[in-house]
This record gives structure tokens, C-alpha cells and sequence, in this order.
């Protein structure tokens, strides 16, 4: 790295600063939104990960898929909202240098460990479709915990390199990051030293992005291939397979390309942005996924629907046992008032 100009101060603390062009008076309401997104989605996702613990029929492969999903959802949340949520509700938005590298790295970090994630659940469902013969054989819950667990440690690896490179690097200009959080694009720009390296830590992320990307395509464009092949197929199921890889290729749709945009505008002249389109941009594709995982993967499954009508009966039921318990003592107490009375 350069050396640092000796009429800079070293930056110690950044600050977060999100949407530059907003008023002072709607910040309440933004933080207002931003928290009832973030109780949503770790509610949401919580109620999964639950519902997987207390159901040992759920312990199957894929839903240790949805699981794991989920709980990557919870962590990226926990991670990018509060901070953002205190800058609007009480203007804290200032964060340790140190914090925001911890920050940068846990947010390409869950990003990366999301695009594995989904490319996992790819192969699941391609797997279960075209060789449902070989799949109980390949896919069983040892592997793929194994797997699960395999792809947690090795989305460190990627973002670990841009988090290398700022711990070697030299702040000492502004410290305003125009962003929701702090990422690699926003550090990048307030390094006082050279940041032709950091083309490494672009091209890091384009590989865990887009190369999961091609082969979750393949294997989705494979499945749809296969059921219309397979005669053992009707009509409804083959419409209903088209329509649950429609649904899902959306959501993967909104995940990447979003983020082809966001991260190649310092590479391409031709590819600009205003800061505010750029931060609306990226908590639609951060945030948007997450809300929806639980609806879009686990409550349309009709098994865990099935359990949550089983849980919804059992509370009615245990409801109805309290409320004639209380009234029979009720009851009781009116009587006996009553007969001593007299």
C-alpha cells in the first residue's frame, strides 16, 4: 500500500451514512420499516428451523437444506440490519474500523455461503428428479450434513481475501460509507492507498456468485427436460414442477443479477448508479430472498403444511381443555358462594 499522507489523520471509526438524499424527518419511519423487516424475516426463518427440531419426520435431506437456508438468512439479517436500524432511530451510525471489517466480511461471507446454498438445493432436487433410483443412496443425511457443513467453511474463503487486503490497508480520508453497511465496494473507495488489488477480491466474488449461477441453470434446465421425457409424469405434475422451478428461478434471479450490476459499476464507466439507487438495489436482492425463503421453499411444501395444521389443531384443542377447565372451576366457585350463602 502507499504511504499515508502525513496531513491525514488515520480513519479509527467509520461512519454508516445510507441513504445520502433522505430527510431527517422520515428517518423514524425508515427505521420503523427496516426493524419490522428484520423481526419478519428472523420470525419467519426461526420458525423453520423449530418446526425442523421438534419433527423428527423432517429429517431428510432436503429439509436440512431449508434449514441451513434459513438459518444463513437469520445470521445475514443479524448482521446488516441493527446497525442500520440504529443509524435511522437514534443517528448512531458510527462503527469501529475493526467492526466494519468484521461486518464486510460476515456480509460477503453469508452472501457467498447462500449462492452454495442454493446450488446445493439444485442438485438435491435434480438428483431427486432424473436419478430417483440412485438418489436415496447418494443423497443421505450424513452426506449431506457433510455437505452442508462443507460449503459453511468454505464460504470463508473467498471473502477472506478482501478482508486480508483491509487489514493491510491505509484510511486516512473521509470515513463516511455511503451504504447501508459495510461492504468491499464502499471500503475500496475511502483506501487512501492503491486499489488495483482489489480486482482479486471482484473476481472472488464473481466466481462463488456466477459459477454455482451455471450450474444451478443446468441443473434446473436438466430437470425440466427429464420430467417432460418421463411418461410416468401427468400433465398436472409436469405443470407443477414447471411452476415450482418458475417460482424458485425468480428468487435466484433476484439474488444474482442484482449484484452483477452493484459490483461491476467501478469496472465499467458505462454502468453508473446514483448512491441511492445503489443502496435500494442492494437491500432488495439482500433482503428481499430472505423474506421470502420461508414462504417460497418450506411453507408451500405440503408436508410442512400438513404440520403446521397438526400444531394449529393441537393448540386449539389444548386452548379448548383451559377454557372449560376455567369455567368448570368457575362454575365451582359460584356454586359453592352460592350454597354457603344460603
Amino acid at each position: 500500500m502507499g504511504e499515508v499522507n502525513n496531513n491525514f489523520t488515520k480513519v479509527s471509526e467509520f461512519i454508516i451514512v445510507g441513504f445520502p438524499d433522505l430527510q431527517q424527518e422520515y428517518f423514524h419511519l425508515v427505521a420503523w420499516i427496516f426493524f419490522l423487516l428484520y423481526v419478519i424475516t428472523v420470525v419467519g426463518n426461526s420458525i423453520l428451523v423449530v418446526i425442523f427440531s421438534l419433527e423428527p419426520s423432517l429429517q431428510k435431506p432436503m429439509y436440512i437444506i431449508m434449514v441451513s437456508l434459513a438459518l444463513s438468512d437469520i445470521g445475514f439479517a443479524t448482521v446488516a440490519l441493527p446497525k442500520l436500524i440504529a443509524r435511522y432511530w437514534w443517528n448512531d451510525g458510527i462503527i469501529g474500523i475493526h467492526t466494519c471489517f468484521f461486518q464486510t466480511h460476515m456480509i460477503h461471507y453469508f452472501g457467498s455461503l447462500n449462492s452454495l446454498i442454493l446450488l446445493t438445493m439444485a442438485l438435491d432436487r435434480c438428483l431427486a428428479v432424473c436419478f430417483p433410483f440412485r438418489y436415496p443412496l447418494l443423497m443421505t443425511v450424513p452426506n449431506m450434513v457433510g455437505l452442508t457443513v462443507f460449503c459453511w467453511i468454505i464460504a470463508h474463503v473467498f471473502p477472506g481475501i478482501g478482508t486480508i487486503n483491509f487489514t493491510f490497508a491505509s484510511f486516512c480520508g473521509p470515513n463516511k460509507i455511503i451504504q447501508a453497511f459495510c461492504d468491499t465496494l464502499s471500503l475500496t473507495a475511502l483506501s487512501c492507498g492503491k486499489t488495483n488489488q482489489y480486482g482479486a477480491s471482484y473476481g472472488a466474488a464473481m466466481f462463488i456468485l456466477y459459477f454455482p449461477l451455471g450450474l444451478i441453470i443446468v441443473s434446473y434446465f436438466w430437470i425440466i427436460i427429464s420430467v417432460f421425457r418421463m411418461e410416468l409424469y401427468s400433465l398436472q405434475g409436469k405443470k407443477k414442477t414447471i411452476s415450482t422451478c418458475a417460482t424458485q428461478g425468480c428468487i435466484i434471479s433476484i439474488y444474482y443479477i442484482p449484484r452483477f450490476f452493484v459490483y461491476s459499476t467501478p469496472f465499467f464507466p458505462n454502468l453508473t448508479m446514483t448512491a441511492d439507487k445503489r443502496i435500494i438495489t442492494t437491500l432488495f436482492y439482500s433482503f428481499f430472498p430472505p423474506l421470502s425463503n420461508p414462504f417460497i421453499y418450506c411453507l408451500r411444501t405440503k408436508e410442512i403444511k400438513e404440520i403446521l395444521k397438526r400444531w394449529i389443531q393441537r393448540r386449539k384443542l389444548l386452548f379448548t381443555l383451559i377454557l372449560k377447565m376455567f369455567i368448570s372451576v368457575q362454575i365451582e366457585t359460584l356454586i359453592i358462594t352460592v350454597f354457603f350463602k344460603t
